[in-house]
C-alpha cells in the first residue's frame, strides 16, 4: 500500500513537469503561422494551399464550417485590389504550442488590423488549429475561430 502511495506522489509531482516541456517543433510551428498570416494578409492563393490541408474542418468565427476546397474557392474568385481598397494585415499574438508527437496544437490571438483611408480598425480572435505532421510537413487539418468582444 505504501508503495502504490509512493507512486502516485511522485507521478503526480512530475505530471506539471511533464505538461510544461516545450514543444520540439515550436520554431518551426511558429515560422509556418507568421509566414501564413503574412501570406493571408494579401491574399496569396499559394500559401493557403501550403497551409491547410485537404480534409481540413475550419470553423469562422461567424459558426460557419467550411473546408480547405471553399477557401480555395473564395480566394480563387476575389477580385483584385484597387488602389485606395481598405487593406489589413494580420499578427499573431500569446502564441502558445502544444506538441503531442505529429500532432500540435497552435493557439493564439489573431490581431486583423484594417487601414481605410484615414482610420485604423483592429478586430481581435481567438485562433486554434490542430496541425498534423504528415510526410515531413505540418499542416493544418482543424481551425476554430472566436471573435473577441469589444471591451466597450
Amino acid at each position: 500500500m505504501i508503495r502504490i502511495f509512493s507512486s502516485a506522489i511522485i507521478i503526480l509531482l512530475l505530471a506539471p513537469v511533464l505538461h510544461s516541456q516545450t514543444a520540439p517543433d515550436s520554431p518551426e510551428l511558429t515560422r509556418l503561422l507568421t509566414e501564413f498570416l503574412a501570406g493571408a494578409s494579401r491574399n496569396d492563393v499559394a500559401i493557403h494551399e501550403r497551409f491547410w490541408a485537404a480534409d481540413l474542418i475550419y470553423t469562422g468565427s461567424s459558426g460557419r464550417r467550411i473546408g480547405k476546397a471553399d477557401i480555395m474557392r473564395d480566394l480563387q474568385k476575389a477580385p483584385a485590389p484597387k488602389p485606395g481598397d481598405p487593406t489589413t494585415a494580420y499578427t499573431a499574438e500569446d502564441v502558445r504550442i502544444q506538441q503531442y508527437g505529429e500532432t500540435a496544437i497552435v493557439a493564439f490571438r489573431l490581431v486583423g488590423t484594417t487601414q481605410k483611408a484615414e482610420t485604423t480598425q483592429v478586430a481581435k480572435y481567438f485562433n486554434t488549429g490542430t496541425f498534423l505532421k504528415r510526410g515531413g510537413q505540418w499542416q493544418v487539418v482543424s481551425w476554430q475561430a472566436t471573435k473577441i468582444p469589444d471591451p466597450h
